[in-house]
C-alpha cells in the first residue's frame, strides 16, 4: 500500500508541475519538478525514497534513451558525427583527466582516484534536461541536435570512465592500456548488441504478422519491452547497456517505415502510448532527483566539520571548471563550423553558439544515480574517502548547472519574438494547418477515413487560398492559365476513359452521351481564353449537375441500378483524370497539379457517400463534425506550444486564436 501511495504522490507532483508551468512558462519544467520533489521530501511526513542506481538505469534511462534513438533524425545525427564524438568521448576523457586533478587540487581531502571518480560522474550531460530546455529556448537547430546526440553517447562514456575510476580507488591499481581496450570492447560491444537484438526483435514481429498475428496490443507490448530486454541483455554480456538501447532505438527508426507501414493503427497507438510513457518517465526522473537532493545536501550542511560557505564555493568553482573546459574544448575543435550547417555570419554569432553549447551542458539524474552507486568501503575494508561529500558536490553541481542554464540560455537565445506581420501571420497559419493535416492523417483509420479525408481536403483548400493571397495579379493569371491547361488535360483523360467504358459495354449509349456532353461543356469553359478565369466553384457547380442526371435515367433500368452505374462511371473517369495529371506533373506545375488531384479526390469522396442510406450519411456527417472540432483543438494546442516556446509573441498568439474562433464558428454554421 505504501508503494502504491508513493506512486500516486509522484504522479500527482508531475501533474501539478505541468499546471504550474502552464501559468509560468518562463520557468523550465525540470526545475519546477526538482523543486516540488525537494518540497515533498522535506515536508513533515513527506515522501522518502531510496534511489537504487541499477533500477534507475533500467527503469528510466533505458526507455528514454531508446526513444531518443528512435526520434532523432538519423541523417542529422550522421552529419554531426564528428562534433558529437568529440563531445561525447573526447570531452568526457579530458574532463575526467583535467577535472580530476583540478578537484584534487581544490579539495585535497578528496584523494586523486576519488577526484577522478567525481569528475567522471560529472562528465555526462543529461539528454532529458537538454530536450526539456530546448523546447522553450530558441536555440539553433544544429545546436539542439548536437546536444541531443552528445547526451545519447556521453552517458555511456562517462559511466565507463566512472567504473574504471572507482575500481582504481577501491583496489588502488590502474592500467591505462587495459582501460582503453576494455572501453572499446564495452562501447562497440554495446552498440553491436543493441543493433543485433533489435534486428531480431523486429524480424520476430514481422514473422508474427506473416502468421496473421496482427493484434496491436501484443505488438505494442513487445515494443515497450524492447528497451528493457536490450539493456538487461547487454549488461549481462558485460557491455554498455546504454549504448545498446541507443543503437536499438536507431535500428527501430531505420526499420520503422518498412516494418510498420502495414499496421497504420499500430503507428497511431504507438505514438500515443509512447507519448504518455515519456511524459511520465521524464517527470519522474526530475521528481526523483528532487527527492534525493535534501538527503544529499543535508548530510554536509548538518556536519559542523564543513564550512557551508566553503562547500558552496567548491560547488560553484567545479561548475565553472566544467563550463570552461567545455568552452575551451569547443573552441579548439570548432573549425569549418565542425560540420555544423549554421547560418552564422560573424564571429560574435559563432561565439554565442559556443557559449550556448557550453552552458547547455546540464548534469542530471544519471550523475546523481552514479554518485549514489559509489561503494561504502574500499578493498581493504576502510570507508570510501569523502563519499558523502562527493555525493553532495554532485548534487550541488546538478542544481547549479540547471539553474545557470535556465537563467542564461534564454538571455543568449534569440530575442523575444515580435508581433508577426501580415505575410508572417499567413505563413504561420499555413504551417498550423499543415500540422493539423499531418495529425489527422496519423489518426485516420478505416472507420473515419472518408470523413477525415473530407476535412483534410477542406484544409488543403484553405492553405491554397492563403497562399494565393500573397501572389501578384500577374502570378495569379499565370497559375490560372496553368490550371486551365491541366484541367483540359484531365478532362480529355476522362473522355478517353468514358469512351473505353462505352466500347466495353459498361455504359449504355444514352449514359455515355450524357456524360460526354457534360465533359465537353467543361472542357469548353477551361479551354476558351475568354473564360480562362473560371473558378473551382463553377467547376463544382458543373459537377453537381452530374448528380441531376439521375432524373434522366434509362427507363430499362431501375433508379437504383442507373444511379449505381452512373456513380461507378464518374468515379472511374475521375480516377483516370488523377492518373493522367500525375503523369504530366513536374516541378513547375506541381502545386497546381496537386490542387487538381485534391479536387478530384474530394469529388470521389462525395460520390462514395451520395448513394449511402440515411443512417450512413448521418454517421458520416457526425464524424466530419467531430474531426473538424478536433482539428481546431489541435491548432489551438499548437498555438499555445509556439507561444510557450517563444516562437511567437503574445499578440500574434491572440490574433491566431481569434482566427481559429472565426474558423470554428464557420465550421459550426456548416
Amino acid at each position: 500500500m505504501a508503494i502504491f501511495l508513493a506512486v500516486l504522490v509522484l504522479l500527482s507532483i508531475i501533474a501539478i508541475s505541468n499546471i504550474i508551468h502552464r501559468f509560468l512558462p518562463f520557468i523550465p519544467i525540470p526545475l519546477i519538478q526538482v523543486g516540488l520533489g525537494m518540497i515533498a521530501a522535506v515536508f513533515p511526513g513527506g515522501l522518502q525514497m531510496t534511489l537504487s542506481p541499477e533500477l534507475f538505469f533500467v527503469l528510466f534511462i533505458a526507455p528514454l534513451l531508446f526513444n531518443d534513438g528512435r526520434r532523432i533524425p538519423r541523417n542529422e545525427l550522421w552529419n554531426l558525427r564528428i562534433p558529437i564524438l568529440l563531445l561525447a568521448f573526447g570531452l568526457v576523457f579530458v574532463t575526467v583527466l583535467l577535472g580530476g586533478y583540478a578537484i584534487h587540487w581544490l579539495i585535497p581531502n578528496i584523494s586523486l582516484p576519488a577526484a577522478f571518480s567525481l569528475a567522471a560522474i560529472l562528465s555526462p550531460t543529461d539528454v532529458v534536461a537538454v530536450s526539456a530546455l530546448s523546447k522553450r529556448i530558441n536555440l539553433p537547430k544544429d545546436v539542439i541536435r548536437l546536444l541531443e546526440g552528445e547526451g545519447l553517447m556521453n552517458d555511456a562514456s562517462g559511466l565507463v570512465a566512472f567504473k574504471f575510476a572507482i575500481a582504481a580507488a577501491v583496489t588502488g591499481a590502474f592500467s591505462l592500456s587495459q582501460a582503453v581496450v576494455s572501453f572499446f570492447i564495452i562501447a562497440i560491444g554495446g552498440l553491436l548488441t543493441g543493433a543485433v537484438l533489435s534486428f531480431f526483435i523486429l524480424r520476430f514481429r514481422y514473422l508474427l504478422r506473416r502468421f496473421g498475428m496482427e493484434d496491436v496490443t501484443m505488438h505494442m507490448l513487445i515494443q515497450i519491452l524492447t528497451p528493457f530486454a536490450v539493456y538487461l541483455a547487454a549488461e549481462e554480456l558485460g557491455v554498455s547497456g546504454i549504448l545498446a538501447v541507443v543503437a536499438g532505438g536507431i535500428v527501430h527508426a531505420a526499420e520503422h517505415d518498412r516494418a510498420e507501414s502495414a499496421m497504420v493503427k499500430l503507428q497511431i497507438v504507438s505514438s500515443s502510448t509512447w507519448s504518455i510513457i515519456l511524459f511520465v518517465l521524464n517527470g519522474l526522473v526530475f521528481v526523483l532527483l528532487g527527492l534525493q537532493m535534501p538527503q544529499a545536501l543535508s548530510v554536509i550542511f548538518g556536519d559542523e566539520a564543513f564550512n557551508n560557505l566553503k562547500v558552496i564555493s567548491d560547488i560553484l568553482l567545479i561548475t565553472l571548471l566544467l563550463t570552461v573546459l567545455r568552452f575551451v574544448w569547443l573552441l579548439l575543435f570548432w573549425q569549418g563550423n565542425w560540420g555544423l550547417k549554421t547560418q552564422e555570419t560573424s564571429k560574435r554569432e559563432k561565439l554565442r553558439s559556443l557559449v550556448q553549447i557550453s552552458i547547455a551542458g546540464v548534469r542530471g539524474a544519471v550523475t546523481l544515480a552514479g554518485a549514489f552507486s559509489i561503494p561504502f568501503v574500499l578493498g581493504n575494508g576502510r570507508p570510501f574517502p569523502e563519499r558523502d561529500f562527493i555525493i553532495f558536490l554532485a548534487a550541488g553541481v546538478i542544481l547549479s548547472t540547471l539553474l545557470i542554464a535556465s537563467v542564461f540560455l534564454p538571455l543568449l537565445s534569440e530575442r523575444k519574438p515580435q508581433p508577426a506581420s501580415g505575410s508572417q501571420l499567413q505563413s504561420i497559419r499555413r504551417k498550423l494547418m499543415k500540422t493539423t493535416i499531418k495529425a489527422l492523417k496519423e489518426e485516420m483509420n478505416e472507420k473515419n477515413r472518408a470523413a477525415a479525408l473530407a476535412v483534410i481536403s477542406e484544409y488543403n483548400d484553405k492553405i491554397k487560398s492563403l497562399r494565393f493571397e500573397q501572389y501578384s495579379l500577374k502570378q495569379l493569371l499565370r497559375l490560372r492559365r496553368m490550371e486551365n491547361k491541366i484541367r483540359v488535360y484531365a478532362l480529355k483523360a476522362e473522355q478517353s476513359e468514358l469512351e473505353q467504358m462505352r466500347k466495353n459495354k459498361q455504359l449504355t449509349e444514352q449514359m455515355a452521351h450524357q456524360l460526354q456532353e457534360r465533359l465537353q461543356e467543361k472542357e469548353l469553359l477551361f479551354s476558351n481564353p475568354f473564360k480562362a478565369g473560371v473558378s473551382l466553384t463553377k467547376c463544382r457547380h458543373l459537377m453537381t449537375r452530374f448528380f441531376a442526371d439521375n432524373k434522366k435515367q434509362d427507363i430499362s433500368r431501375s433508379p437504383h441500378q442507373y444511379s449505381g452505374l452512373l456513380r461507378k462511371a464518374r468515379m472511374q473517369t475521375a480516377k483516370a483524370a488523377i492518373e493522367a495529371v500525375k503523369r504530366q506533373m513536374n516541378d513547375d506545375n506541381k502545386e497546381v497539379s496537386k490542387s487538381v488531384i485534391a479536387f478530384y479526390r474530394h469529388f470521389i469522396l462525395k460520390l462514395q457517400h451520395w448513394d449511402a442510406d440515411h443512417k450512413e450519411n448521418k454517421r458520416y456527417e457526425r464524424q466530419k463534425k467531430e474531426i473538424r472540432l478536433k482539428s481546431v483543438q489541435i491548432i489551438r494546442n499548437e498555438i499555445q506550444n509556439l507561444f510557450e516556446n517563444r516562437q511567437i509573441s503574445r499578440e500574434t498568439a491572440y490574433r491566431l486564436r481569434q482566427y481559429m474562433n472565426d474558423l470554428e464558428a464557420a465550421m459550426l454554421d456548416e
